[in-house]
């Protein structure tokens, strides 16, 4: 008999043989029985958890397929979130009150999913602003992939002053006297960014998991339960992955994990792969938490940095001779394996390097071409012919207006371009690549996918590159489950799959378009048991302990897009938005009629921020 039952839905299975559904029974994980309600009540007895869904739209559990939830879990609770804040007047009051109960030694940290389009004043904050809002604590703030925000008390910690040279890979924009103003330029890679922001205090153990439990609450809130982390840059296998994998031994996971291990060290990528090769395996864990094969970074050499207000970074004459022997070696052990690769230039000569490989060994498993935004219709392809698929993300509806400043909106239409992947044939799975640059609001993903819209409301691409709202969800759901080898267990409501579902605040099939943005969960299941609940199923939401430290803004402010945010379902009108600045005030403006060089950065910005951005 059925360990729960839910009915009285709208349910959505994506199961072309079932295509919708009033109930489901679930018993140990698995779904059970899915039908009409006369089809699954009578699988109940006196021990069986039946809930009346009210009529409401369910969907599959969704599953982001590529994110760095294991990173992003041990510091959440450190982090303030501008995910959804509809103002920078907000954004800065928030940065005011959280500086002023940091204690030291912490800092204030912002670290990506924002965008200033998505604020009412369409505009950054300045410098000015965020020392009046911080005067003593430090403040570090990420924007994109492109900057970094610091105040004077982050630059007197960090030790930053005349005589400080610019790292590798970045620039330190000084004032007339030399002195450093607070805004970090990562030219041309992130290295700046992130190597500052390492520098900031970590949690202590007790507080990494009970963060990384607050950050799987915030994921099954918006309903996903499975993600795919694609490492990171500073998360070294294993003893960084102590958390997630106390939290699976003491079963505390609420979102099914599937990991890659990432290549921590420039000139020793092989001797890392050689020696997790013979450390573990792809598929090695349960079915919450598993190894899923190698990357997104296999060789430094062969990042191509995505920063819009950048031109496009060309790679090192030396990344294949550097990648070869390390794809070889993976394929070689059938390990998975996937690669970081924004441009269509960098595709192409990774591939090159795959067709030899697989010429001498040839692939049996999958590999993955992450981000993909300006491929080919050639090189998809040649992936397709070599058994590979493509992870997109929705990082153009936070970078948008900048890809089409720097390229045109011509080159924008297909960035990516998702309807000819999957008329090629090619695996498409969904996610957000949070979190540092992207939300990792799946809602936002779909919104993008769907209206084909930034945050800002920038149409970026035609109709004919846009998705209908089952299509984009079967992105989300089957479509990401492919690239963790389990196409056959998860992504439908159907018996004998894994027992994730999510019953929606909206419909998805029939709210307006700019609605899908603000869509949230009201029940989540993760292998039949409930683990999140809200509204009218609030008392079935598990007890959480409070978020740790103390001080920690997860305890004071909702999470992204929230529904019980101020924020009033603010949208911003693409049609009836005007600033007071012919650059900075209107995203038309930036994207189509004033062909400012955005690679200059004092007159992009100013020294201290737009002068105009007081308006």
């Amino acid at each position: 008999m059925a360990d729960l039952i839910v009915h009285n839905g709208r349910i959505t299975t994506l199961n072309p043989q079932q295509p919708t559904a009033t109930a489901a029974a679930m018993k140990d994980g698995r779904f059970t029985t899915v039908g009409s309600d006369a089809d699954v009540l009578p699988t109940a007895n006196d021990t069986t958890r039946v809930i009346n869904l009210n009529g409401r739209r369910v969907i599959p559990g969704l599953n982001d397929s590529h994110t760095h939830l294991i990173r992003g879990g041990l510091n959440y609770n450190m982090e303030l979130r501008w995910e959804g804040v509809p103002s920078l007047a907000d954004a800065l009051r928030m940065l005011r009150e959280q500086a002023d109960r940091t204690p030291a030694p912490q800092w204030v940290r912002v670290v990506g999913g924002w965008s200033e389009f998505q604020f009412a004043e369409r505009r950054m904050p300045t410098l000015e602003e965020i020392n009046a809002a911080a005067p003593d604590t430090p403040v570090f703030i990420l924007h994109l992939y492109g900057r970094a925000l610091l105040n004077r008390a982050a630059l007197n910690v960090l030790g930053f002053n005349s005589d400080t040279p610019n790292p590798p890979g970045g620039v330190i924009e000084r004032d007339g006297n030399g002195q450093p103003t607070g805004l970090l330029i990562a030219r041309p890679s992130a290295l700046i960014l992130y190597s500052t922001l390492a520098r900031g205090p970590r949690l202590p153990l007790e507080d990494q998991i009970n963060s990384t439990r607050h950050y799987m609450r915030e994921m099954n809130r918006l309903g996903i339960t499975s993600v795919i982390d694609a490492g990171g840059g500073g998360q070294n296998y294993p003893q960084d992955y102590d958390v997630i994998q106390r939290l699976n031994d003491d079963d505390l996971l609420t979102v099914r994990v599937a990991y890659n291990l990432f290549a921590q060290n420039a000139g020793s990528e092989l001797n890392d792969y050689e020696n997790w090769v013979n450390m573990t395996s792809p598929g090695a864990g349960n079915d919450m938490l598993r190894m899923n094969g190698a990357g997104e970074n296999l060789v430094w050499s062969a990042a191509d940095f995505e920063n819009f207000l950048e031109p496009r970074p060309d790679l090192a004459p030396v990344m294949e001779s550097e990648l070869e022997p390390i794809v070889e070696l993976l394929a070689t052990n059938r390990w998975p394996f996937r690669i970081h690769a924004t441009y269509d230039e960098t595709i192409d000569r990774f591939l090159s390097v795959f067709e030899r490989v697989n010429s001498r060994a040839p692939f049996e498993t999958r590999f993955i071409i992450d981000h993909a935004e300006t491929i080919s219709d050639r090189n998809i392809e040649r992936i397709a012919a070599l058994g590979g698929g493509i992870a997109i993300q929705h990082r153009m509806a936070f970078q948008g207006e900048y890809f089409v400043d720097r390229y045109g909106p011509a080159a924008a239409e297909q960035t990516p371009p998702i309807r000819r992947m999957l008329e090629l044939g090619v695996p498409v799975g969904a996610g957000t690549d949070a979190t540092r640059v992207a939300s990792y609001n799946p809602w936002v993903g779909l919104y993008w996918l769907v209206t084909g819209r930034t945050l800002g409301g920038t149409r970026l691409y035609p109709e004919a590159n846009t998705l209908d709202r089952e299509t984009a969800l079967r992105l989300w759901t089957k479509g990401s489950a492919w690239f963790s080898g389990e196409a056959g267990l998860k992504g439908h409501i159907h018996q004998g799959e894994y027992a994730d579902l999510v019953v929606l605040s909206s419909d998805l099939m029939s709210v307006p378009e700019d609605e899908i943005q603000f869509i949230e969960s009201v029940l989540t299941v993760t292998n039949g048991r409930v683990v999140y609940g809200a509204s009218e199923f609030s008392d079935d939401s598990p007890e959480l302990p409070p978020a740790s430290p103390d001080w920690s803004p997860t305890n004071y402010y909702d999470g992204a897009f929230n529904s019980s945010q101020p924020m009033a379902r603010h949208t911003h009108q693409h049609s009836d938005c005007h600033g007071g600045c012919s650059i900075h005030g209107d995203h038309r403006a930036i994207s189509w009629n004033i062909p400012i060089d955005a690679s200059d950065e004092k007159a992009f910005w100013g020294a201290l921020g737009c002068s105009c951005f007081a308006f």
